[in-house]
């Protein structure tokens, strides 16, 4: 089992930066590929971006060139650096974690945290 706990989230005007990270807790195994979500109302959750114990990171097009992920695995740390934010990247973010990282992609891991909210405005 993995306990994952985001922190980071807050309130930012479009073309600001933030930056989440979370901290996993448990079965080191079950964090092979780690990566962050984000469900906006109305939304169907989507996959942000994902990274293996390796640094191979993917990136979601709607985020390519502003979003950078990255993981210290010495400390089971993830981060989500988040840059030019606009209105649209308002969601629920969260941290997810699962061996097979097709589930992470499409937005059903096999663990993910109680979420940070990220709010962007005009």
């Amino acid at each position: 089992h993995v306990l994952l706990k985001e922190s980071g989230g807050g309130s930012v005007q479009a073309g600001g930066s933030l930056r989440l990270s979370c901290a996993a807790f448990g079965d080191t195994h079950s964090t092979y590929y780690m990566g962050w979500l984000r469900q906006a109302p109305g939304k169907e959750r989507e996959g942000v971006a994902g990274i293996d114990e390796f640094g191979s990171a993917w990136h979601a097009d709607s985020v390519k060139g502003r979003f950078t992920i990255s993981r210290e695995n010495a400390k089971n740390t993830l981060y989500l650096e988040m840059n030019s934010l606009k209105p649209e990247d308002t969601a629920m973010y969260y941290c997810a974690a699962d061996p097979v990282p097709h589930r992470l992609w499409v937005g059903s891991p096999n663990y993910r945290g109680q979420g940070t909210q990220v709010t962007v405005s005009l």
